[in-house]
């Protein structure tokens, strides 16, 4: 793995004492113990959006999603149920929720809360470093997790999403580059992210998932991440081997997100 990211660095380093607190107030066994207690499954992310894309549907992860570091408050009207259910009405496979609290003004109860009304596949859209964020995750109501190869070595990668299949979540695993995607194949993670994003730079660039998925064998399901804001992305992107599409700021951005989302799906 290349040096990580100064953002991501800032953001392991904030992430790794507010965990601290984490675990502090609720211990791992006592997450355990939720674990054990729990009666509904993992309502199948991948399988959703494999089966979208089979039947001819555009597989959308449409992402609940109040703000970013790099572009502050995004949506000020941030009512994270309403938005679930107004994804789902209008033809979302997926929700990605936002659950990082310090830089993307997210929350772990927003899963619960979701999960209760939408009948959705949830992904938990954090920084996932440790493995009790995953006990963590499956608690709170997650169906995925978000895995970043930028911020992680690649056999903690490997352990991270055996320790997912074995709590019956799916894993996105988000790359950037070259360097990341070979670790990323490296595992046995079927999602791939590829996000259009630079790290470094913050410049946005869709011709990345173009390049990336060129080099994905068959097998896995691509999903572009960032910077998709039309219909005519979409159908360009598809056309290259990308099956499927995480899309937070344009939908957020929109006084119509059902209709913005109507719009993507064409």
């Amino acid at each position: 793995m290349s040096q990580m990211p100064d953002v991501l660095q800032k953001i392991l380093d904030y992430k790794t004492g507010e965990l601290a607190r984490i675990m502090a107030a609720a211990p791992l066994d006592e997450i355990k113990a939720r674990l054990a207690d729990l009666e509904d499954q993992p309502r199948g992310f991948e399988a959703a959006l494999v089966n979208a894309y089979d039947s001819g549907w555009t597989p959308i992860i449409a992402e609940v999603k109040k703000g970013s570091p790099s572009k502050g408050l995004i949506r000020a009207d941030f009512d994270p149920l309403e938005i679930a259910l107004t994804y789902q009405a209008n033809g979302a496979s997926c929700l990605s929720v936002l659950t990082e609290e310090h830089f993307f003004l997210g929350h772990l109860s927003y899963l619960a809360l979701i999960r209760e009304q939408v009948s959705l596949p949830l992904l938990r859209k954090d920084f996932i470093f440790d493995p009790y964020q995953i006990y963590e995750a499956r608690a709170a109501g997650a169906d995925a997790v978000l895995l970043i190869a930028a911020m992680l070595e690649p056999s903690k990668l490997r352990d991270f999403a055996a320790l997912a299949g074995e709590l019956a979540l799916d894993v996105l695993l988000e790359v950037h580059d070259e360097g990341e995607l070979e670790s990323a194949l490296a595992t046995d993670c079927r999602l791939i992210g590829i996000n259009n994003r630079d790290l470094r730079s913050f410049v946005v660039d869709i011709t990345t998932s173009e390049r990336l998925a060129a080099l994905v064998p068959a097998g896995r399901t691509i999903v572009a991440e960032s910077g998709i804001t039309c219909r005519d992305e979409i159908v360009r992107l598809t056309e290259k081997g990308v099956h499927a599409f995480l899309i937070g700021e344009s939908l957020m951005r929109e006084p119509d997100i059902g209709l913005k989302l109507q719009e993507l799906l064409g």
